[in-house]
């Protein structure tokens, strides 16, 4: 943005076309005077970096105005449950003065043109687009009402444009529709534009039910899975017995491909593919495989030998100062990125081209490294953004695409694969194991150091930041250290006055499927750094809650610290066994605070749970968020309330269990996630005012405070400071499916069942 341009004062294009389009032309504003900071986060953290990465190609991304009087927009992101076609479909009906069911929110095909614009992660979606879509869509509005002048033959200046009409001061009107083609342009052209100031907004900040909302209860909402392919059949891997084994060998070819509705059986890099009529047969087959499986990279690992590298990485936390000292070690095990939607994609690989539909968050990446796996230039591989149903990060990677584009290409045929739920979760992508150790050093009311180094098993960032240059270097063998150790020192901040404070990175062991699961490194690195701010409280003899009030950084950071407190009835007396925990956690210019109650009574504990184990229940949880701008309250609550059922699963119940190269756990009904008997029965979400002009991150922010609140309220509850996590882990309380055949029997006949 050029200095000369107001803070709402933009410049952006009319594109040629037939109908109206225009688009932002944003640049880097005029740096102000950066206030000299011990904290980098709050010079630059990763959000900012991917939000001037997007800047130079947010031009190539219009708003389009359609003759029906409808408005178009490609979202070059991905919706996987978090409402982000909703909140952009406001900012287009507040700029563009039309019902918001007038607005056709599309995703957009992979574009490698806009190169770092089209990744959807780090909680950036709202930040990077929330002015470029708004300058697209006031743009439009101003062409709407120069064309409107003339048809009325009124001023510019005596014309409103509302709910889709424009009207002059005699009352006459004409639809946007009827003005689509005259405001068009039949050359590209700059103009500027002013942004409707915040405190005439009617749309942007007011509570919004989800335009998909009843596609998606009706079941009418289309999936990848759901989308008729001609040709594409149901298509299923039969996987190793250990996590990335190898093909050795198959005994029984012939008669698998002869089995009822086979079409096709071959082998592929990640197993041996059975194409079918139905996913059914395609189950069958997978089972009826005989392979002889080579080594996996995780071979003979277990849950305590994955511990002992870790501990063999870790960097010292240094002298121990002669001051007083609190230090605490925490192990966080593994857990799985599986989503509620299956691991799916069609494709349609031909020899001069290849077609993929599936939900992806880096599809630049998925359609270059497509196309380089296929042999195929960039442009001959078309890659379709379905959406998706859920994500943990697990859609930042492209395995089910790149695995349907190799079996398609092997068969000459298109195909519809889905990976089956034991596949998500033994060969699918997991939050990596990792420890977590802290020492605060303090002297009388003084906290003079806080150290935290935190090892983890290698966090695959093979998706970059969105595009293939950075996809490389993020696994180049020195280079993805200084990748992660970057990104680890971007997405977390030190919230407290604690003096001198120091963090770090080691990572080790790439010997399995990782993935950035929501909220990355924040999870652990909060819920390690929470438990020693309330041991360091104890040790002084001070409140858990005073203490953090009293070292916060900044107003916002306490406000909504003092508002879970307030709402909570911090400190309010509870039967033994029960207790509250608070905790802080600040990310990507947005802050949050929870007050958790928890139940470790030995009558709720060992309460009996079919196929499951109970353990504590959190009963209440309120939880305060200030994201600044928050465009859409509604949808904001609706993340806050999925970022603490994370945090709940992850403190209490969540997490795989190694052995043997293998995950034991094989779908949900083993995999402990919140479940109804460890949801809270009072859950408060309170959305602060708004306190900037702009939005902050809040896709992930539920997470951190969550499970670092529960922690400390369970060792509040139990005297006994948590170091394991989940808390459950020690209790395996499934007996473990075989891993061959790798898909388990069906527990019910299904034709069976229906009569």
């Amino acid at each position: 943005m050029s200095e000369h341009i107001g803070r709402r004062r933009f410049l952006g294009y009319v594109l040629a076309a037939p109908t109206l389009v225009t688009a932002a032309e944003l640049s880097l504003a005029p740096a102000s005077a950066a206030v000299p900071s011990a904290e980098i986060t709050e010079l630059l953290d990763l959000n900012d970096l991917m939000t001037v990465a997007a800047l130079p190609t947010s031009g190539l991304i219009s708003v389009a105005v359609n003759a029906d009087g409808t408005v178009s927009f490609a979202l070059p992101r991905a919706e996987v449950g978090q409402g982000i076609t909703t909140s952009s479909a406001m900012l287009i009906a507040e700029e563009l003065s039309v019902p918001l069911s007038r607005v056709r929110i599309t995703l957009a095909d992979a574009r490698p043109e806009l190169l770092f614009n089209q990744l959807t992660g780090g909680s950036n979606t709202t930040i990077a687009t929330y002015t470029p879509i708004r300058v697209a869509a006031a743009i439009a509005r101003s062409r709407l009402l120069q064309a409107a002048a003339g048809v009325l033959g009124a001023a510019p200046g005596d014309l409103t444009l509302a709910a889709g009409v424009v009207t002059d001061r005699s009352g006459r009107g004409v639809d946007i529709g009827a003005l689509a083609q005259r405001a068009a342009s039949a050359q590209t052209g700059q103009v500027a534009v002013e942004l409707t100031p915040r405190e005439s907004f009617t749309v942007i900040g007011r509570p919004t039910n989800r335009i998909d909302a009843l596609e998606a209860v009706t079941g009418r909402k289309k999936f990848a899975m759901d989308l008729a392919v001609p040709g594409a059949l149901p298509t299923m891997v039969c996987r190793p017995p250990t996590i990335n084994g190898k093909v050795g060998s198959v005994a029984n070819l012939a008669e698998v491909r002869a089995m009822a509705g086979v079409t096709d059986v071959v082998t592929i890099a990640t197993g041996v593919a059975v194409r079918a009529q139905t996913f059914g047969q395609c189950i069958d087959a997978v089972r009826a495989l005989r392979v002889t499986w080579r080594a996996g990279t995780a071979e003979g690992k277990s849950d305590a030998s994955v511990l002992r590298e870790l501990e063999l990485a870790e960097i010292p936390l240094g002298l121990r100062p002669p001051t007083p000292v609190v230090e605490g070690k925490f192990t966080f095990h593994f857990r799985s990125n599986g989503a509620v939607e299956p691991n799916c994609a069609i494709a349609d690989v031909r020899a001069d081209r290849a077609e993929i539909w599936s939900a992806l968050k880096s599809p630049i990446v998925a359609q270059e490294t497509i196309a380089a796996r296929l042999g195929l230039p960039v442009g001959r591989v078309t890659v379709h953004v379905a959406e998706g149903g859920g994500s943990f990060g697990r859609k930042l990677f492209f395995d089910a695409a790149l695995e349907a584009a190799e079996v398609s290409q092997r068969i000459g045929k298109p195909v519809k694969l889905m990976w089956h739920r034991a596949d998500d979760f033994r060969q699918g992508r997991a939050h990596p194991m990792a420890t977590s150790r802290v020492r605060i050093a303090y002297l009388g009311d003084a906290v003079l150091s806080y150290t935290q180094r935190h090892t983890s098993v290698a966090t695959d960032l093979g998706h970059g930041l969105g595009e293939i240059i950075t996809a490389f270097a993020a696994q180049l063998p020195v280079g993805d250290i200084g990748f992660a150790e970057t990104f680890f020192q971007l997405s977390q901040n030190m919230p407290y006055e604690f003096g001198l404070n120091s963090r770090l990175l080691s990572e080790v062991d790439k010997g399995f499927n990782t993935g950035s699961m929501r909220n990355v490194y924040s999870p652990d690195v909060a819920c390690a750094r929470e438990l020693m701010v309330d041991q360091l409280a104890a040790r002084r003899g001070r409140d858990p809650y005073q203490m953090r009030r009293a070292y916060l950084r900044d107003d916002r950071a306490k406000a909504v610290l003092e508002k879970v407190a307030q709402v909570g009835n911090w400190g309010r007396a509870m039967p033994a066994g029960m207790a509250q925990g608070i905790a802080f956690h600040a990310e990507y210019k947005s802050v949050s605070a929870a007050l958790v109650e928890i139940d470790c009574r030995p009558e709720t504990v060992n309460r009996p749970i079919r196929d499951g184990v109970a353990g504590p229940r959190v009963t209440r949880v309120v939880f305060a968020v200030d994201v600044g701008l928050a465009v859409n309250p509604r949808g904001l609550e609706a993340q806050m309330m999925g970022g603490i059922m994370d945090g709940i699963a992850l403190a209490l119940t969540s997490g795989l269990h190694l052995r043997d190269g293998y995950f034991l756990e094989s779908s949900w009904d083993n995999y402990f996630y919140t479940r109804q008997w460890n949801t809270p029965p009072d859950l408060k979400i309170i959305v602060m005012p708004s306190t900037s002009e702009n939005p902050g991150g809040a896709g992930e922010l539920g997470v951190a405070a969550s499970v670092a609140a529960v922690a400390c309220a369970y060792g509040r509850a139990t005297g006994v400071m948590p170091t394991t996590f989940p808390i459950n882990h020690a209790t395996l309380s499934f007996v473990p499916k075989p891993t061959v055949p790798p898909i388990p029997a069906s527990p019910i006949d299904g034709a069976t069942a229906a009569r």
